[in-house]
């Protein structure tokens, strides 16, 4: 048995004996580590005070607040228009699919929603699919990291890298991008952009499949994520899940399907679910699946996209992008919840408008990774320490979006 000194004085210390030493069984007594916020494996700015008993882990309690972005506040200390930029930096790995999520709510506010062209739409679903390959591309390659394996995340930032290129020609940023506006974009897409897309395409399909091959069908991935960091269906619903950790759970609940907002009523794809296939349904594996199957998904979407975008929503000369881009946003007094379907799960904006200012009285973002990471003491009870890493990992959640 490992044994070990430590410190010991009364609670009056400044009137109590000279310092005693005091011997105790570490196999036996719990002991208290802290995990971050400089730890790589929590992904940023996270502290995770856990308990643990040897190598088993007894409780783990989630401290965060390191990375606080303060948007609800300054979205209720500027228009309407100005508080895009904010939205980019929540989860900043997908900006496009923050700021298109509170670009909705505020012209559904405004009742312009319906009357958005066509080639508008098309190209929003373009850059917001271009943006979630992204943000799985990370969260694949880093949690293949976190495994220990390093190939597979050499492999998805160079693919990720394409992505970013691509969006920096479109807007001229390459993370933050400030393009989707209230009322259109802030450009159409750049000439001989379809065609770049469609050759990145092509090339990016038969890498998610080696990718695949050689990370999700690994004997070693398989035996440190397969029935590890199991998430029953219920116990990810009572606990707000949403996104590809609920889908990995057994459910078929995305946004893109049941809400149908903007033209993904008009595009076919489908919604993987977990199956269990080398575990049990929910576990880590089944996450990572999950998130590979949306990939592809995403591909055939954008290649849809594409289609339209050559074809039935051809760009003209008369096309302006910022048509109907409005010159003064001023709500209705109303309260509103908007939601779209992020990378990372359900994003949604309440807003609280007065009637009188371009200002809203009230912003809450419900971020997906808040609600995600709130799961995360449920499912660490009892494992290993070395599964802590692995589930934490498996949870793909972006500090800035936690704290807001």
């Amino acid at each position: 048995m490992s044994k070990v000194q430590y410190i010991y004085r009364d609670e009056h210390f400044q009137n109590s004996e000279p310092t005693k030493f005091q011997e105790i069984d570490l196999a036996d007594d719990e002991m208290l580590i802290n995990f971050g916020p400089q730890h790589p494996s929590t992904h940023g700015v996270l502290r995770l005070e856990v308990i643990t008993d040897g190598e088993l882990v007894k409780k783990v309690v989630p401290h965060i607040g390191y990375l606080h972005r303060c948007f609800e506040k300054h979205a209720e200390a500027l228009p309407y228009n100005q508080i895009i930029p904010y939205t980019d930096r929540m989860d900043y790995v997908a900006a496009m699919n923050n700021e298109w999520a509170f670009v909705m709510g505020v012209e559904r506010m405004l009742g312009i929603e319906k009357d958005l062209p066509k080639r508008v739409e098309y190209i929003r679903v373009l850059v917001a699919e271009l943006n979630r390959l992204a943000s799985h591309f990370i969260a694949i390659g880093t949690y293949a990291i976190d495994i220990g394996a390093f190939t597979p995340f050499l492999w998805m930032m160079r693919d990720r890298e394409h992505i970013l290129r691509m969006l920096e020609w479109t807007c001229g940023a390459r993370l933050l991008y400030n393009y989707i506006w209230i009322g259109g974009l802030f450009y159409d897409l750049p000439i001989g952009f379809e065609e770049k897309c469609q050759e990145f395409i092509h090339y990016l399909l038969p890498k998610l499949q080696e990718t695949e091959t050689v990370l999700l069908e690994n004997k070693i991935f398989i035996q440190r994520t397969a029935n590890v960091g199991v998430l029953p269906l219920q116990v990810a619903i009572n606990y707000g899940v949403s996104g590809p950790i609920l889908r990995a759970s057994g459910l078929k609940y995305d946004l893109r399907k049941i809400d149908a907002y903007s033209v993904y009523s008009e595009i076919d794809f489908d919604v993987p679910i977990g199956q269990g296939i080398v575990g049990s349904v929910g576990d880590c594996w089944d996450r990572t699946w999950v998130r590979m199957q949306e990939c592809k998904e995403s591909v055939k979407i954008i290649q849809q996209c594409l289609q339209k975008l050559t074809t039935d929503c051809k760009r003209g000369k008369e096309f302006d992008p910022q048509a109907l881009v409005p010159k003064k946003i001023r709500p209705k007094a109303m309260d509103f919840y908007i939601r779209a379907e992020n990378p990372k799960g359900e994003l949604g904006f309440f807003f609280r408008s007065d009637g009188k200012t371009d200002i809203p009285f009230r912003c809450k973002a419900r971020g997906a990774s808040f609600c995600n990471l709130s799961v995360l003491p449920a499912l660490t009870e009892n494992v290993l320490i070395a599964d802590l890493i692995a589930i934490v990992g498996s949870l793909d959640f972006v500090m800035g979006e936690v704290d807001r």
